[in-house]
């Protein structure tokens, strides 16, 4: 009797620990510890996934949307690839007396196109053209004349319909950007850098640049981008610079040191978001995409050049102007309508 007592008593003890493991600290609670763990952490995902789902609708609502393009009849048909018109306005919009003149922006009412670039993504690359505005293009509804007086005629959709019937190419997308934008977003990123290779001196633009790499801020790179009179061939190279800014711009705004810090991200995505213009069924991945394709032009997955011109001529009501060159500026329209590779006899230094 005593040993079957014993027995169960001794027998209680590992008993009784192995209650002891269940419940505190042995194998079973630390199964439940790792269970807390996995809901806070997927909690934590949740929350995340939720604020990202929340700041891209609200940043998408932020997009300054305007209602850009109409069918018409005889408007090209959908070409293969994605085609955007990228156009730099001269508007002065929301600039007070103040910033006009510290930008050299003068007091010119109303709203032109200081820069126009046709920016194709295809399979064959990146591709971005310049569309000079002194380009003396028919315009429809008016008498031919330069190029940025479709815009000043009838805004982004006359503009658009005048870059599509002169290249024959359809035209996607379209992004605009004015002066206070631009200098506020290349502030937000902390400026960019660009390497010049002689000096530039434009009391009209207000700069006054060293040869050499440097770090333009705002208001020089806006006089950067806008200056002419400081080379021989004016508006030819004022386009390359455009251009070359333009990429330079992107690939600081989604590289590393700006991606991951917040302190330049949230400035220029708020800035980007409320200044640049887009079409009204355009959004935030669009933009998105948009900038993926330009970070590739300054990895060299692409081209840059300019449409190639004729000639020069000039008229009572449109001054002087440029022509393009019928033949080549045609092939050139050619391939990005058809989605192939630019000829490289095609590819100017501009």
């Amino acid at each position: 009797m005593s040993d079957w007592v014993d027995h169960g008593q001794s027998g209680a003890a590992p008993y009784a620990d192995d209650r002891r493991a269940y419940d505190g600290g042995g194998a079973y609670s630390g199964g439940r510890k790792r269970r807390r763990w996995g809901r806070t952490i997927l909690i934590v995902l949740l929350v995340l996934l939720l604020l990202l789902i929340g700041a891209y609708f609200y940043l998408d609502s932020r997009l300054n949307r305007i209602d850009v393009f109409t069918d018409y009849p005889g408007r090209p048909g959908d070409t293969p690839g994605t085609n955007w018109l990228i156009v730099g306005s001269d508007s002065r919009s929301g600039l007070s007396s103040e910033e006009r003149k510290k930008l050299h922006t003068g007091r010119a009412e109303g709203k032109r196109t200081d820069s126009m670039m046709l920016l194709h993504i295809g399979d064959h690359g990146t591709t971005l053209v310049s569309l000079p505005r002194d380009s003396y293009v028919p315009i429809p509804g008016h008498d031919p004349n330069k190029l940025n007086a479709a815009y000043a005629f009838g805004g982004p959709k006359l503009l658009v319909r005048t870059v599509e019937g002169a290249t024959k190419i359809h035209i996607d997308h379209y992004a605009e950007i004015g002066f206070g934008g631009f200098v506020g977003m290349v502030d937000a990123v902390g400026g960019v850098n660009m390497c010049i290779p002689q000096r530039i001196k434009d009391t009209a633009a207000g700069i006054d640049l060293k040869p050499g790499c440097q770090t333009l801020n705002g208001p020089e790179a806006l006089g950067f981008v806008r200056t002419r009179h400081a080379f021989a061939s004016q508006d030819l190279q004022r386009v390359q610079n455009q251009r070359k800014f333009l990429a330079a711009l992107t690939h600081k705004a989604t590289s590393p040191g700006t991606l991951l810090n917040p302190f330049r991200i949230v400035p220029f995505v708020l800035r980007s978001t409320s200044d640049f213009s887009v079409d009204k069924d355009d959004h935030l991945y669009n933009v998105a995409g948009f900038a993926w394709a330009m970070r590739g032009l300054t990895k060299g997955d692409g081209l840059t050049t300019t449409v190639p011109i004729g000639g020069n001529g000039y008229s009572a009501s449109a001054g002087a102007y440029i022509t393009w060159d019928t033949t080549r500026s045609g092939e050139l329209f050619r391939a990005l309508r058809e989605d192939q590779p630019v000829p490289k006899s095609l590819r100017s230094s501009n």
